[in-house]
């Protein structure tokens, strides 16, 4: 039985899904499943030998083989929706044909072995005869088998169907077979990965095959299809994350480091003498160096020395965002937090290597069964118990709404906040670098995240707290005590912006009648010297539309010393021949608009002292608004695909953002607003972008918005915006947005049921 807070949680994801026209009814799921069976079921195989069959199995050379259909194929025939096998080589398979000597071959990448026709017969053969018994054995599989019959189930296919049954593709096959009886998972950590979150402790053991029966039992206890359980999942859950145990004490006392932890929300392990470790990678160069260093550092013995640096490479490169942790005192653990930065040191600390956490539960608890109470950082993989206990004490988590996540800034002010999502990248580049550029697509919301991370940076030496964390009261406290002292300041470049604007240039000046010229300072020089008479707080210059302006000739000899490592160090500037440092506690925040230029055609030494963070459209902003019977997420997700499609190289940088149907930061519910919306900001942009090519427009708009003919656009469609001319040629390009229109209009609030009617899945469950 699932725990009652994991099936609330799952269905009311699985309501906003169906809404969204994201999960199939069963009526198509059904059709699919059948389009794969009259292809390549038994009775199909059964049928074919020689070159014929061959080719029907593992024919890549075509879009008609299974092996491509199970891998490839996504369309209205067989959408790709069933769990995917993509990556690794054709090896994988077991045989196919070589691109480069077209002789059919086997083996491996490193022991490629060539088959003649006949050899590779007699291995299409063998596989279909396999996967004939495999699924002949799944179809007397009882309904609703138990783990033992799974088990059982585990053990025959690798007796009668040896070389399939533990393959990605082989398991797939089985499950469009038996959709019924088999997830859709078709890799074993997935499986265990996503048991755990639906606080299920995996069976015992190894194989594709022994989890699938919790799955079943799931999807029957929710009344869902197993494909519907398995989006849902992978909709909340995301990519499997590691779990981690970190322990608390420096030595000499037991979780002696455990409330600077908790308070400070990180994570910490000692070993100071091994300095920064920032610029180590987790691989083996890394790992030979830091054994040297902590053998001239921390002698011992070299399993001592070894061991030590296998788990402190652990903390600074192993670790991941988003992998959970748990701070331990032996078997007891502490705390269970979310990782939510990257690694950061902290000098003048004897516990320097920090990562920020999210703590998600502050209960103390005993691990179920003891792992890695031997070490300071582990991997926990050997104890499934002890992750579902995790799981299970965070579900109500975090602790706080939002907690003031800190870890150590080397901008002069202490600590900063270091919020998850957005904000927590965007910092995570100005502790690395000084300096962050967001760039993305229009409408992604760039000087939206620009302005609000700095105002969070800022606020947070005056008051404690992020500004958006404040009560309304406080926010105007606060933003008057950041303006009298201009801690955020934000300048937009433009193609005339120059070096005398932005740090130091000589400008006419009227006196006594008279037209002289004074040397005055620009922008960023003044900003610079009001940070270095306040090095306790930071100062952010936001620069909109940074590349717009001539960035080599506005920023001179400063890209030098605008590095995070040569900040303090001076130089001279040219015109006032004063000597002139960009303090440490100065931060640059850029956007850049990828529909006026990319990235790569920066200047190169921009690009090497900025970090970029990509801001790109979330229809998840959007998800559950239909406005006008057009349900806006989906419909711009359509839109920009259709863009992706026609045109042309750079058309991911050419999208729609999600900001163009948002106003107050909620998306648009007026029906006016919308057509306004659509009439004046999104044509016209289309319309700059396809370039008088009204074929790609007309392909991305469609004819009832696009007089291809007249190469003109319906303007006169807008003049009646209720009309449901407009509707329908707002819906006509994107017949998928249909089946979210109805999933939509047939869920009445409060209602749990599913549209039976037509319906567009989500992207699918992993492999």
């Amino acid at each position: 039985m699932l725990d009652d807070r994991i099936k609330s949680r799952i269905l009311d994801d699985h309501r906003r899904l169906t809404a969204d026209g994201k999960l199939f009814p069963r009526p198509k799921l059904d059709e699919f499943y059948k389009n794969f069976r009259s292809r390549f079921g038994p009775d199909q195989l059964a049928g074919l030998d020689g070159e014929r069959l061959l080719e029907a199995m593992h024919g890549h050379g075509g879009k008609d083989s299974m092996v491509y259909w199970l891998e490839f194929k996504n369309d209205d025939e067989f959408p790709g929706r069933f769990g995917s096998i993509a990556g690794g080589s054709a090896f994988k398979f077991g045989i196919f044909r070589s691109k480069e000597t077209g002789t059919w071959v086997t083996g491996s990448p490193t022991k490629v072995v060539e088959l003649s026709v006949p050899q590779a017969v007699e291995v299409a053969r063998k596989h279909r005869d396999q996967l004939i018994r495999g699924t002949e054995r799944l179809g007397g599989l009882p309904d609703l088998a138990d783990d033992a019959e799974y088990r059982g189930l585990q053990e025959d296919l690798g007796r009668i169907a040896p070389s399939v049954n533990d393959l990605a593709w082989g398991h797939k096959y089985f499950s469009l077979m038996h959709p019924e009886k088999l997830d859709d998972y078709h890799n074993p950590d997935y499986q265990r990965f996503h048991l755990v979150k639906m606080l299920q402790v995996p069976p015992e053991g190894e194989g594709r095959y022994l989890c699938a029966g919790r799955f079943v039992a799931a999807a029957h206890e929710l009344g869902i299809p197993i494909n519907h359980l398995t989006t849902t999942l992978n909709h909340h859950d995301g990519e499997p994350h590691a779990y981690w145990r970190v322990g608390t004490s420096d030595g000499t006392q037991p979780r002696n480091r455990w409330p600077f932890m908790r308070d400070g929300s990180c994570v910490a392990i000692g070993w100071p003498d091994l300095g920064d470790l920032s610029n180590f990678e987790k691989d083996a160069a890394s790992k030979e160096r830091l054994v040297n260093l902590l053998g001239e550092r921390y002698p011992g013995t070299p399993q001592q020395v070894g061991r030590a640096a296998a788990q402190v490479l652990n903390f600074a490169r192993g670790i991941a965002e988003g992998d959970v942790v748990l701070a331990c005192d032996g078997q007891s653990v502490l705390g269970v937090g979310r990782i939510v930065g990257a690694y950061a040191h902290d000098p003048a600390s004897d516990f320097p290597h920090r990562r920020a956490v999210e703590w998600l539960s502050l209960d103390e608890w005993r691990m179920p069964e003891p792992e890695g109470l031997q070490t300071t950082v582990h991997r926990l993989r050997k104890a499934p118990a002890n992750l579902v206990e995790a799981e299970e004490r965070s579900l109500d988590g975090p602790v706080v709404a939002r907690p003031p996540i800190t870890v150590p800034n080397k901008t002069g002010g202490g600590s900063v906040p270091r919020p998850v999502g957005v904000p927590g990248r965007i910092q995570a580049v100005l502790e690395r670098k000084g300096q962050a550029i967001l760039y993305g697509p229009p409408g992604t919301g760039k000087t939206y995240w620009a302005e609000r991370t700095a105002l969070d940076l800022a606020s947070y030496s005056l008051g404690g707290k992020p500004f958006h964390g404040l009560s309304d009261g406080e926010k105007a406290e606060v933003a008057g005590g950041l303006n009298a002292v201009g801690a955020v300041r934000m300048v937009s470049f433009h193609p005339a912006y120059g070096y005398e604007d932005f740090i130091e240039g000589y400008r006419p000046k009227l006196h006594e009648g008279r037209m002289t010229f004074v040397l005055r300072d620009g922008i960023f020089k003044l900003l610079c010297r009001d940070a270095e008479a306040r090095p306790d707080r930071p100062f952010v210059l936001i620069i909109d539309e940074i590349n717009r302006g001539d960035i080599p000739r506005i920023f001179g000899e400063l890209l030098t010393v605008i590095e995070k490592d040569k900040r303090g160090k001076s130089v001279i500037l040219p015109l006032s021949r004063a000597a002139f440092r960009v303090p440490p506690n100065v931060l640059l925040i850029g956007t850049m608009n990828t529909a006026d230029r990319s990235v790569a055609l920066l200047d190169t030494a921009l690009r090497r002292r900025f970090g970029f963070v990509e801001l790109m459209p979330d229809v998840t902003l959007l998800e559950g608004t239909a406005v006008a019977d057009i349900p806006l997420g989906p419909w711009l997700e359509a839109l920009n695909r259709r863009i992706c499609e026609h045109v042309g190289r750079d058309a991911r940088n050419l999208q729609v953002g999600h900001s163009f149907l948002m106003e107050a930061g909620r998306p648009v519910r007026d029906a006016a607003r919308f057509f306004r919306v659509v009439r004046d900001e999104i044509i016209p942009l289309l319309e700059e972008y396809c370039y008088e090519d009204f074929d790609a427009l007309h392909a991305i708009l469609g004819g009832g918005l696009v007089d291809l003919p007249n190469r003109a656009v319906r303007h006169d469609l807008f003049e009646e915006p209720t009309g449901p001319e407009l509707v329908q040629a707002l819906l006509a390009p994107c017949p998928e947005v249909l089946t979210s229109l109805k999933a939509v209009t047939s869920l009445g609030e409060g209602e749990a049921e599913i549209d039976e009617g037509e319906e567009e899945p989500d992207a699918g469950s992993p492999s």
